[in-house]
């Protein structure tokens, strides 16, 4: 399973469409193989959820995302989970693994 988190400054990013990169963490069996980061394509949409389909993401972690958004990562298959609070990625994606994520609201409800 891989899981995508929006980052800026090496820690989840309040909104995906304003993150530096992604940190894809590979996960198998419920334990972390690794991380990798990686510079995202030019924001348009439809172009972010494409572009981590095609990386094989399943799961994309936020702390926003508006709802036309949300449908276009629907779309491709990728869950989508909002309302997570910055932290470093590899701590993100271990809490949802384990079931322990805290989110909160959406930031951007639009």
């Amino acid at each position: 399973m891989k899981i995508a988190i929006p980052t800026a400054q090496g820690k989840l990013c309040a909104h995906f469409g304003h993150c530096e990169q992604f940190a894809i963490v590979t996960a198998e069996n419920g334990q972390i193989q690794g991380t990798e980061f990686l510079a995202p394509p030019p924001h348009e949409p439809g172009a972010l959820p494409r572009w981590l389909h095609e990386r094989g993401v399943a799961v994309i972690i936020a702390g926003g995302m508006g709802r036309r958004a949300q449908a276009f990562f629907t779309q491709f298959g990728i869950t989508v989970v909002v309302g997570a609070q910055p932290d470093d990625p590899t701590r993100v994606a271990r809490a949802y693994l384990d079931g322990a994520l805290e989110t909160g609201s959406n930031i951007c409800d639009h």
